[in-house]
């Protein structure tokens, strides 16, 4: 049980991302949680392993991006049942679907964030909705059984096919 409370948001340390600072950032952090979306693709390697084995040991690091094969050098996939394993002497928690932990409270989430898209399908038809809304056409990833989404295309080896709405 952690027994220290944070009174103020003035512990909180921000810094431009570059290769550097994310670095110096990790070595000396207790905590690191790698959070990266690359739609389509893996997302970047933010910490190679020579970087971790400057981490401090007993330091934790938390692949968010497992579902898409990890941000950290180090990340392979693990288990609600075994969720850990240590690396240079940073344990390492990289549970796949990290939401499923949670499960009432993930759907309420993907509910609220879905809810509006399928109200729009249902009062003006799909075609319509993705006409109305870019933001809701360019989640399309496919369209009459083509890839629209270039990484998608490239991990098929195909040419992406332009969605028309």
């Amino acid at each position: 049980m952690i027994d220290q409370t944070f009174s103020s948001i003035n512990s909180l340390k921000t810094v431009i991302s570059t290769t550097d600072s994310v670095e110096e950032s990790a070595i000396n952090a207790d905590v690191v949680i790698g959070a990266v979306y690359s739609p389509g693709r893996r997302p970047p390697v933010l910490l190679k392993q020579d970087q971790i084995a400057k981490m401090q040991q007993g330091s934790v690091l938390v692949d968010v991006a497992v579902d898409q094969g990890g941000c950290f050098e180090t990340t392979h996939a693990t288990t609600y049942e075994n969720p850990t394993y240590t690396v240079h002497g940073v344990v390492h928690y990289a549970v796949a679907n990290m939401p499923g932990a949670v499960p009432k409270t993930a759907t309420a989430a993907l509910s609220n964030a879905t809810l509006p898209y399928l109200i729009s399908i249902a009062e003006q038809g799909i075609i319509n909705a993705l006409k109305i809304d870019q933001g809701f056409a360019s989640g399309v990833n496919t369209h009459k059984g083509k890839p629209t989404n270039p990484g998608l295309a490239a991990i098929m080896g195909v040419t992406p096919t332009q969605f028309a709405a």
